[in-house]
């Protein structure tokens, strides 16, 4: 192997150590860093109307028995308000135990929600 051919070789070397250097760095520095999605399910704003609001409805949504699409949904200060026709008497005390099991609701008032029978 002449000179210059070595230089080049040991050039080129030099040049892909130091690439995986850094990429050797740049994940040990990433692997280091506080993972920011657990910093971001850790909150301490307070729970919104709005929050939960949407939060009911949702849980309205996914139980059996309760056609969400009835329900009216209102919440002043994590009092809910819960309005609407059901198909029964089992359908609207399932929808109240739906919303009282959402976080931050301090009560539910189904007084405005009906069942046909």
């Amino acid at each position: 192997m002449n000179t210059q051919t070595f230089r080049m070789s040991t050039l080129a070397l030099a040049t892909l150590l130091s690439f995986g250097g850094a990429s050797l760095a740049a994940a040990a520095e990433a692997a280091a860093a506080p993972n920011n999605n657990e910093t971001a399910n850790k909150s301490d704003q307070p729970i919104t109307d709005t929050w939960i609001t949407t939060k009911v409805k949702s849980e309205l949504a996914t139980t059996d028995g309760v056609k969400s699409m009835d329900i009216d949904v209102k919440t002043v200060d994590g009092n809910v308000t819960l309005t609407g026709v059901l198909a029964n008497d089992v359908a609207v005390q399932k929808a109240v135990a739906a919303a009282k099991s959402v976080k931050g609701v301090k009560n539910v008032d189904s007084s405005g929600l009906k069942s046909h029978n």
